[in-house]
């Protein structure tokens, strides 16, 4: 389980690393933008509002306040959509995807821990989807979300990886 944590946490924080990075060169790159074309960087923000809805007349004030107020900002947000809430964080998601992992590892673990004999695996294995498929469920309520489409997706892809890796393990000559 400790493995699996780490090489999860690890793994995430290279890719949001990764996200963040570019986050970074995007604004630095729009920054100079804003420096070298400030007409034609309002005239883009100002047709972001026109798409969303608003009259071009209005579109324009709104882009030109929000450009004298913090040009790199409303360009970050609106064109970018980067903002301080949903900006990449690798120590955050290496957290959460550690303390995931290790959630979901426990139901299996505490099965194979009290289990014994022939049917272990297939406890385990039972126990395990079971576990994926309210997790999966819970995911996806909290995200509002069909429950059972949520439950399905995961159980499946959890079902198929549990059978991939017995594959791939019967061909190597392992044996559990």
């Amino acid at each position: 389980m400790v493995a699996g944590a780490l090489s999860m946490a690890a793994g995430e924080y290279v890719s949001v690393y990764s996200q963040a990075d570019t986050e970074k060169a995007d604004l630095k790159l729009e920054e100079a933008e804003l420096i070298r074309n400030p007409d034609d960087e309002l005239a883009e923000l100002a047709s972001i509002y026109e798409k969303r809805g608003l009259e071009p007349a209005l579109a324009l004030e709104v882009a030109k306040q929000l450009t004298e107020k913090d040009a790199l900002g409303a360009h970050a947000r609106d064109e970018l959509g980067i903002t301080e809430i949903a900006a990449a964080n690798p120590l955050q998601a290496a957290w959460s995807s550690a303390a995931a992992f290790a959630a979901g590892a426990s139901a299996p673990l505490v099965t194979a821990f009290f289990a014994s004999g022939a049917y272990m695996v297939w406890l385990v294995s039972a126990i395990s989807l079971f576990a994926l498929a309210v997790l999966g469920g819970v995911a996806a309520q909290a995200g509002g979300a069909s429950i059972v489409r949520g439950a399905m997706r995961v159980t499946f892809w959890g079902a198929f990886a549990m059978g991939a890796t017995g594959l791939i393990g019967h061909l190597f000559g392992v044996n559990v």
